[in-house]
């Protein structure tokens, strides 16, 4: 099989964003646009191909670990090397191991996870929440099943009885448990390590008649919090090797491909929760990618009626033995900066580069540890993430209003300077763009700017400087998990997107149109802009309809103090001469 290439991809969110940051633009250089006629412009390898196949479910457990069924071997033949003696277990039990963080069962049929309940947080229902799919893991593996080539192989490992190393029912961490089996040639040996965080290690060891076998611990079936489409769309397979920092959409990873080299760590993530393998050894390692499907109902009121939704996983290790650990938790930064990974070089040594902050990484993820902590001293005196962003919102706009007026005298400054700016320009308009003499036309506009202290490109540097705060609150809403689940009056996820009645999007849309409608454009042909009053608006209500609910409330709440602030300044001296600027020219046009 040909050896896994990287490709490059781009999530919807982020063509979203961009499209955002576009329009932005528009509105921040229209005006300029508008008045170009006043103004110048200043190592490979191959693998077999692999098939996956579904897995038996458990049967009923015991309460503690049954005895093992052992029968010695004949001893071969004089110059021949004896059969291992067989090992397995004659009944299925179970084995649970707790700490503060995490309950995680596991069955000894195939030494591996039936449940991994994490007791920070809570799934739709309200119950702690099981990062077990247990609908995509009973057809593809259960977390720490071993993924093989031949799948005859993989089922055989992944349903065996497994003889665990303790018979009691529950553990305690710190613990360890063990689980080996043996038949005709084959042994299996899995240790497992456990301590108070999000991080196990794990201890492999896979031989037959002595000679290793490709045989990997893996995740293979995506998460328990994945109830919907947009769920499983969120799904994405991620590396890393010291400063190189992958992250992969469902559409760019292909099922049972393989990639052989070195990754500090390698894993699949969802929306706020992760599986991250953290090979003690980064170098000469096999990482099969997973990609499956499974039928998900896009209307909860029509389970018959499904969609096909990609199924992310992982197996990561190399033959015979492999040593590493896992990390199961939240996409959080204090959760991911926790993790020492001391093989990486010339990076963060942890797990950072985990949480996915996109093309603007550089700019957001400062920005998003900013409104974070913000956010969370806010939520400290509200209990509350609705009323935080309410607040934390208010608190920018105040101190952005500095901007506001900035701007506004900027525009005053060119529009003021405009009518000699066109007489310059009639002045040189019958010489060729190449004519030398053009340079003196340029020369002058630059020496008038100069003496009325004007500023070409000062008017837009306000709104330049509020897009960053726009991305890193999108940034913040996409990887912030204390947002999940976070009511706010008839919001239930401020996290995601808002349902029926969509206030928060009409809100915004109705707000931005009065702003457009309330600010004085002078320099605007008043035909182009009443087009940019309504299209602007809808345009944006189109893309951020489908946007985190979180996101909305912060940009409808910015219009509506923008609104109040507009409506003070428009009664100003300075307002009122902008007001007066452009009926004036509204006045000329009509003429």
């Amino acid at each position: 099989m040909p050896e896994y290439k990287s490709p490059q991809s781009e999530s919807g969110n982020e063509r979203h964003l961009l499209l955002v940051f576009l329009l932005l633009a528009v509105v921040i250089f229209g005006s300029q646009f508008f008045m170009k006629k006043f103004l110048p412009q200043p190592p490979a390898s191959t693998a077999q191909p692999a098939s996956t196949s579904p897995q038996g479910t458990s049967s009923a457990a015991q309460p503690a670990a049954a005895p093992a069924a052992v029968s010695a071997q004949k001893p071969g033949k004089p110059g021949q090397q004896a059969a291992p003696t067989a090992k397995q277990a004659a009944t299925e039990s179970e084995t649970v191991v707790e700490n503060n963080v995490y309950r995680i069962t596991f069955t000894n049929r195939g030494a591996q996870v039936k449940s991994w309940v994490l007791k920070a947080f809570k799934d739709d229902a309200g119950k702690p929440l099981d990062l077990v799919n247990s609908a995509a893991s009973a057809r593809y593996g259960y977390p720490l099943s071993l993924w093989t080539y031949d799948p005859d192989l993989r089922d055989k490992l992944n349903s065996a009885l497994y003889v665990p190393s303790v018979s009691a029912p529950a553990l305690t961490a710190p613990a360890a448990l063990t689980f080996e089996y043996s038949d005709s040639g084959l042994t299996v040996r899995k240790t497992f390590h456990f301590d108070q965080s999000y991080v196990l290690s794990v201890d492999v060891s896979v031989f037959q008649n002595g000679a290793p076998v490709s045989a990997y611990p893996a995740w293979p079936a995506g998460f328990g919090d994945q109830a919907t489409l947009a769920a499983y769309a969120a799904s994405q397979f991620e590396y890393q090797y010291n400063t190189d920092t992958e992250h992969f959409a469902p559409k760019k990873i292909p099922g049972g491909d393989t990639r052989h080299g070195s990754f500090n760590w390698a894993g699949v993530s969802g929306s706020y929760f992760t599986a991250i393998f953290i090979p003690d050894n980064p170098d000469n390692l096999s990482v099969v990618t997973l990609h499956n499907a499974i039928g998900v109902a896009p209307d909860a009121s029509k389970q018959n009626e499904t969609k096909p939704a990609s199924v992310l996983g992982l197996a990561v290790g190399r033959p015979g033995h492999t040593s590493e650990r896992l990390f199961v938790g939240p996409k959080s930064l204090d959760a991911t900066e926790s993790v020492p990974v001391p093989t990486i070089v010339g990076a963060d040594k942890d797990l950072r580069g985990v949480v996915n902050f996109g093309s603007l990484g550089v700019i957001a993820r400062p920005l998003f540890a900013w409104r974070y902590i913000g956010l969370r001293w806010i939520f400290g005196y509200t209990h509350n993430w609705g009323w935080a962003i309410v607040l934390q919102t208010l608190l920018i706009s105040v101190v952005l209003l500095p901007l506001r007026i900035f701007q506004m005298k900027s525009a005053l400054k060119m529009q003021k300077a405009a009518p000699q700016i066109k007489a310059i320009q009639e002045k040189y308009k019958k010489y060729k763009m190449s004519d030398p003499r053009k340079a003196d036309m340029n020369k002058e506009i630059a020496d008038l700017y100069k003496r009325e202290n004007v500023n070409p490109i000062s008017g837009c540097l306000p709104l330049l400087v509020q897009m960053p705060f726009l991305f890193a609150y999108y940034r913040m809403l996409s990887n912030a998990i204390d947002l999940r689940q976070a009511h706010w009056f008839w919001i239930h996820d401020l996290s995601g997107p808002e349902s029926f009645p969509f206030v928060l999007p009409i809100v915004m849309v109705v707000s931005m149109f009065l702003v457009q409608k309330m600010t004085p454009q002078a320099g605007m042909d008043p035909a182009q802009q009443r087009m940019m009053t309504v299209m602007m608006p809808l345009m944006m209500g189109f893309i951020f309809f489908r946007l985190a609910a979180g996101l909305n409330l912060y940009y409808a709440e910015s219009n509506l103090i923008m609104i109040i602030q507009q409506a003070v300044m428009n009664r100003t001296s300075l307002g009122k001469e902008m007001k007066e600027l452009a009926a004036k020219r509204a006045r000329k046009k009509d003429k």
